[in-house]
């Protein structure tokens, strides 16, 4: 009901944001440093802070997500966490075996101005850290940037830590897939694989939060980038950042380094952006197999027979950054109206970027803004299809637009997790879920004399 108080005016805004369209960095640096083998990622601020990380998490993907806390109380919260954090170094390798504890800060500890590289270095110096064990640890305030932020923050850390150079180079390619599902990881492996090219994908969470039911638990299931692996990335021929927000700046500093030499891409979402991302692979040696082919054959095709279904249909975007950019270029290929693109995250570049994908500058784009100004551009120009996460809800069912939920976070759908919506085999789920979408919302809308069995 609130939601219909929204007026149709926009006024310019500099210092207010009504409900933002990301969450915070902390949420982010956790769900990368999950996609580390044997990982236990550490938040270092109060148990509520943690407690909101892991359950965002959870609730997404359905899976139970391990995290330790330093737990501040008033007085570490006055004094420095740095006697909190050296214990829980000292507990977790006792009591939980990782073979990395990843640090990540929050609003409290950054505010407060604890040195955590200090405090860590204090941990291994008085043996808090077992030899072969290591301590990862990423700045990551909630109060500037956001979920995809600390996403890219905590790749970075993962870089400064583990990336190792030598004398040899192996004829290895580095993929950062950025802020996406455990699916979309393993489909770019997949890939990868079809093309014969050796990679080290990093971090990769497929086969953590995707990990089948046994019936037995584990704490740390058999997914995830290992150390040798990611010491390894130092040595590697290139590097393929798949996303500018999320992915590109830990490439570069790899690059910075160990002289890996990088390029970005958009988010292999679509058949062009499929396309970009086998070529930067075949040009590094690898072959493109038949199957590989007639995956995208099957994609042109079935893009053929949608087509007409999808022309001109409107449709308002809001989410994640590299997500939009890649999601833009392709609804514009398909031939449909791309008209509104929000996001909550920070970036000069990303109108730039949605603008070239899509081929024009006539349609709204603005990076850190909010699900006001969203719905606010809806009510101006209401589109046909909105795409988004489980937060968009509210306006779809208010100004009665059917949702595609695409990104982070997803509450009230199960099984994301398990379907990519990345190379071709993606690019044909994303037409199939959104014609289906499109043609219900016909049926139910046509006149009864107009309902037919064929459409």
């Amino acid at each position: 009901m609130l939601l219909r108080h929204t007026p149709d005016t926009i006024v310019k805004r500099e210092a207010l944001t009504i409900q933002p369209a990301k969450t915070c960095q902390p949420v982010g640096a956790l769900y990368a440093a999950l996609g580390i083998h044997r990982c236990l990622p550490h938040s270092h601020g109060s148990q509520g802070c943690c407690a909101y990380h892991r359950s965002a998490l959870t609730r997404h993907y359905k899976e139970p997500v391990i995290a330790a806390t330093s737990s501040f109380t008033e007085g570490a919260s006055v004094f420095g966490g740095q006697a909190n954090l050296l214990e829980a170094i000292s507990n977790i390798f006792a009591l939980y075996d990782p073979d990395v504890i990843a640090v990540h800060t929050t609003c409290l500890s950054e505010t407060i101005g604890d040195d955590v590289s200090q405090i860590v270095a204090k941990a291994i110096d008085e043996g808090k850290v077992p030899p072969g064990k290591f301590v990862v640890k990423a700045s990551t305030p909630s109060y500037v940037g956001s979920h995809v932020t600390g996403f890219s923050n905590m790749v970075k850390a993962m870089v400064d830590e583990f990336s190792t150079r030598t004398d040899r180079r192996e004829n290895i390619v580095n993929i950062i897939p950025g802020f996406v599902e455990p699916s979309d990881m393993r489909e770019v492996k997949r890939i990868a694989e079809q093309l014969k090219v050796k990679v080290i994908v990093f971090p990769d969470t497929s086969g953590v939060l995707d990990a089948p039911m046994t019936g037995q638990y584990k704490m740390y299931p058999r997914g995830g980038t290992t150390v040798k692996q990611l010491i390894a990335t130092g040595d590697a021929m290139a590097t393929i950042a798949l996303g500018h927000i999320a992915s590109q700046p830990g490439a570069r500093q790899l690059d910075v380094k160990c002289k890996v030499p990088c390029q970005t891409l958009g988010l292999p979402i679509g058949i062009r952006a499929t396309d970009d991302f086998v070529n930067a692979l075949r040009v590094l040696g690898g072959s493109v197999s038949e199957e590989l082919e007639y995956e995208r054959g099957q994609a042109v095709d079935v893009i053929t027979d949608m087509q007409q279904y999808f022309f001109k249909k409107k449709v308002a975007l809001i989410g994640d950054p590299d997500h939009l950019v890649g999601l833009a270029g392709f609804l514009s290929d398909i031939g449909m109206d791309v008209r509104h693109v929000i996001t909550g995250t920070p970036g000069k570049k990303f109108m730039k970027r949605v603008h070239d994908a899509v081929g024009t500058d006539m349609l709204n784009v603005r990076e850190s803004s909010d699900f006001f100004y969203f719905h606010q551009l809806i009510r101006n120009e209401k589109p046909d299809l909105i795409i988004g996460n489980s937060y968009a809800k509210y306006i779809a069912r208010d100004e009665d637009i059917p949702l595609l939920r695409i990104g982070f976070p997803i509450y009230d759908r199960i099984g994301h997790q398990y379907y990519p919506i990345v190379g071709y085999r993606g690019a044909l789920r994303l037409c199939e879920r959104i014609l289906s979408i499109l043609l219900d919302r016909q049926d139910r809308d046509t006149p009864e004399e107009s309902f037919e069995l064929v459409m």
